[in-house]
């Protein structure tokens, strides 16, 4: 019995972890790593990992790029094949639902009649192209504001009253650089030299197809056109928006759709500051190419007066400070004097070695043009006066605003025509 116990006693000690480890079933021991430095196997990881990532993004742009070249050929097919005179009146829809039906039992989704009709639409647009990408360009990729915004109907009518001049010769083949969503929207712009525009500037500036979207439907090109004159259109649609100049840089109006502002009654100018810089992604994409976002409300002194700029950015195309005072009203005389006052101090305090002249920037509710044309604004290289709307305005409003800016520039030009021979 005491025997008995004993053993009992010892059976039931308490075992170590490892000695109760080893009287079990023994569990699967992972594979030990080789022992490696955690900083160098990290970069290694790191450098692995980006040559995997470049290698898919090429293949997707190829495949991408691929099917630009694929659906042309569609496109082309569809057209020759209905301009032959193959098939009788009334029977093209009918061919296309047809065509439709056959390629989907073969091929799968993606070529519905609405698709086979982009691809006739594509073809149509770009008919003069010899079907082959052309070399890639260095682009910089452009960061997309996450709102989602409502689809608009992309219109051209705003350009007839201003005479677009003829292009020289396509381009040669498609970008490497924009996908078939790209060209799709592009083929709906009606104007050759508005549509070369849009697709030098998306390939230039990495444009995704949402960001190109809305620079159609915020008539991007119309609103450059207003500060250029017939050469100066030419130059646009043949290499884009290319900033040399401080009024290359200045759109005419701003549309700060994106803004959720206030009931005009209740509006402040504080409230259109921080609606900006809320929206500050957004803002910066509508400012344009080159703008870096330097600070709000800059102070600046002069003997014992301070003032403050309400927001100041930095272009580095252009290489100089951008600064911008908004207004809610229409612009006055003190406007514009303050705006001089502004860049004359930032000038003289805050630029540095290697840096151009400060740019000056009023964005008001509503431009005068009696005091654009007889102030200090009048042929000034560094300061400048645009209008900005919170809703895109319609394309008989821009018209009538094209239309006059352009018989202003046409008397400007002959006013210093004149002064020169005198």
């Amino acid at each position: 019995m005491t025997k008995k116990t004993k053993k009992t006693s010892r059976s039931t000690k308490a075992r170590s972890p490892k000695q109760s480890l080893a009287l079990g079933k023994p569990r699967p021991r992972a594979k030990a790593s080789p022992a490696v430095s955690p900083v160098t196997g990290g970069e290694l990881f790191e450098r692995v990992a980006t040559i995997l990532d470049e290698a898919r993004a090429r293949v997707v742009r190829v495949v991408n790029t691929e099917m630009v070249l694929a659906y042309w050929q569609i496109g082309r097919e569809i057209v020759e094949h209905l301009q032959r005179g193959d098939v009788r009146a009334g029977r093209g829809e009918a061919l296309i639902e047809e065509l439709s039906a056959r390629l989907g039992a073969r091929f799968g989704r993606g070529f519905s009649t609405t698709n086979l009709r982009y691809f006739r639409t594509f073809f149509l647009a770009y008919k003069d192209r010899e079907p082959k990408i052309r070399e890639p360009r260095d682009v910089a990729p452009v960061v997309e504001p996450g709102a989602k915004r409502a689809k608009r109907q992309i219109g051209s009518g705003v350009l007839p009253n201003r005479e677009l001049p003829a292009l020289p010769g396509p381009l040669e083949g498609f970008s490497p650089v924009l996908g078939w969503t790209h060209y799709q929207l592009l083929a709906k712009v009606e104007h050759e030299a508005t549509r070369r525009f849009y697709e030098i500037e998306a390939e230039q500036a990495g444009w995704s197809a949402k960001h190109l979207e809305r620079q159609i439907h915020t008539q991007l090109f119309a609103r450059l056109l207003k500060s250029r004159d017939k050469a100066g259109v030419l130059d646009l649609a043949l290499r884009g928006q290319a900033l040399e100049r401080p009024v290359d840089a200045i759109k005419h109006p701003y549309v700060l759709d994106f803004l959720d502002l206030p009931e005009a009654h209740q509006l402040r100018e504080r409230d259109l500051e921080t609606a900006i810089l809320d929206q500050l992604q957004s803002f910066l994409l509508e400012l344009g190419k080159g703008f870096a976002f330097v600070g709000r409300q800059w102070r600046l002194t002069f003997e014992d007066e301070v003032f403050y700029i309400d927001l100041v950015f930095y272009n580095i195309v252009l290489k100089c400070h951008v600064l911008i005072d908004l207004k809610l009203g229409k612009l006055t005389h003190q406007d514009v004097g303050q705006m001089d006052g502004y860049v004359r101090l930032f000038d003289d305090q805050c630029r540095n070695e290697g840096d151009n002249p400060t740019i000056g920037l009023i964005l008001c509710a509503e431009k005068n043009e009696t005091i654009a044309r007889y102030s200090v604004l009048h042929g000034h290289e560094q300061l400048f006066a645009a209008k900005y709307v919170t809703q895109l305005p319609s394309e008989e409003a821009l018209a009538r605003e094209l239309a006059r800016e352009a018989r202003a520039l046409e008397g400007r030009t002959v006013g210093t025509r004149q002064k020169r021979k005198g």
